[in-house]
């Protein structure tokens, strides 16, 4: 080569190059994700413009050391030389920092991008559970309309559920329960009382029976604070008859005989002393029977020292028993709600079950 110096100048240049390359690639990874991931247009033009820069950079380097390498070759100056060692030697210095502050800048992304998810998760637990506690879609039940309204209080989690399933060709259950509590621990207790039930219904044609099992294994896992009130109830169609179990649970309501009647607890709490038992009691049905069971949180809507109440559910059931199934549980919950004089805090789950 005639230029030894501009040599040197080529090579430094192809150095710069890489550098910014380096760094041009970081923003453009960077900026794909964001494009992908994420709606705000005043982050994405700022990165758009950095990965510009970078790339602007780049080219601009390479370009020096294609002219450069050229130039050596030939006869020439080496005097412009001087003006280019400039900004070369602030890349190659500087550099290292650059590269940094992109990679800086690509692992800061992946880590907001981590703590978005993980904020995006929290919010949809409390939605998941509720949804497997008390879900808003139930099956079809031949001969039978349902109705329900679930409403969260202000816990993260839900500890009340309810349920209807098919035990039998010819026999329904219907369960609603209330963990006492809030957080994941009464969650996980609804969740593992709900899902226990359903077998030992199946394995018990009394329901009384199967909340005598399910109150052994419940007791046997040791969690002192929590207790459980529930109603279970389970529909014949052949015989035509309801029979229901009730442990510490609010009064159930049945418009049966053109009267409202209490179907009260029939043994204590859940997980309150293993061992104890539980009594049925069994309840001809009639068409258009109405059966109406809910969680404390109605019944105890506050307005100052003055609750909701039983007796108000029950005027209610008694005012309108012919109105649908839905809007009965619905009118219900906006009745508490109108009544409170403040949000209702507990969780509130309503069931309503006519026989049609």
């Amino acid at each position: 080569m005639n230029q030894p110096v501009l040599a040197v100048v080529a090579a430094a240049c192809v150095i710069a190059a890489a550098i910014w390359g380096r760094s041009a690639r970081y923003r453009q990874r960077l900026m794909q994700r964001v494009e992908k991931e994420s709606g705000d247009t005043d982050l994405k033009a700022l990165l758009l413009s950095d990965f510009r820069k970078d790339l602007h950079t780049t080219i601009l380097y390479a370009l020096l050391a294609v002219s450069f390498a050229t130039w050596s070759a030939v006869e020439g100056s080496a005097a412009i030389s001087v003006l280019v060692v400039v900004p070369v030697v602030i890349s190659i210095v500087f550099g290292r920092n650059f590269v940094r502050e992109a990679r800086l800048e690509h692992a800061r992304s992946q880590l907001e991008r981590r703590a978005q998810e993980v904020l995006v998760q929290d919010d949809l637990a409390p939605k998941r559970w509720a949804e497997r506690l008390a879900p808003e879609d139930l099956p079809d039940f031949a001969g039978f309309e349902v109705g329900r309204v679930y409403q969260a209080g202000s816990g993260l989690m839900a500890g009340d559920f309810y349920d209807v399933f098919k035990i039998a060709p010819t026999r329904i259950a219907a369960v609603i329960g209330d963990v006492t509590g809030h957080g994941i621990d009464p969650a996980i207790t609804a969740f593992q009382a709900k899902y226990l039930l359903r077998v030992f219904l199946r394995q018990y044609r009394d329901p009384a029976q199967a909340l005598e099992e399910l109150n052994t294994q419940m007791s046997s896992i040791g969690r002192d604070e929590e207790f459980i009130s529930m109603c279970v109830i389970v529909f014949d169609t052949d015989a035509g008859t309801l029979r229901y179990a009730s442990a510490g649970h609010p009064p159930a309501w049945l418009w049966h005989e053109r009267e409202v009647q209490p179907l009260r607890a029939t043994g204590p709490l859940l997980m309150l002393a293993p061992g104890v038992p539980y009594q049925s009691r069994e309840i001809a049905l009639n068409d258009n029977d109405l059966l109406l069971v809910y969680t404390d949180g109605l019944a105890e809507a506050r307005n100052g020292e003055q609750l909701f109440g039983e007796e108000r559910i029950a005027a209610t059931l008694r005012r309108d028993p012919g109105v649908p199934a839905d809007v009965l549980c619905k009118s219900l919950l906006e009745a508490a709600v109108d009544f409170a004089n403040g949000p209702i805090t507990d969780d509130v789950a309503i069931l309503a079950i006519r026989r049609t």
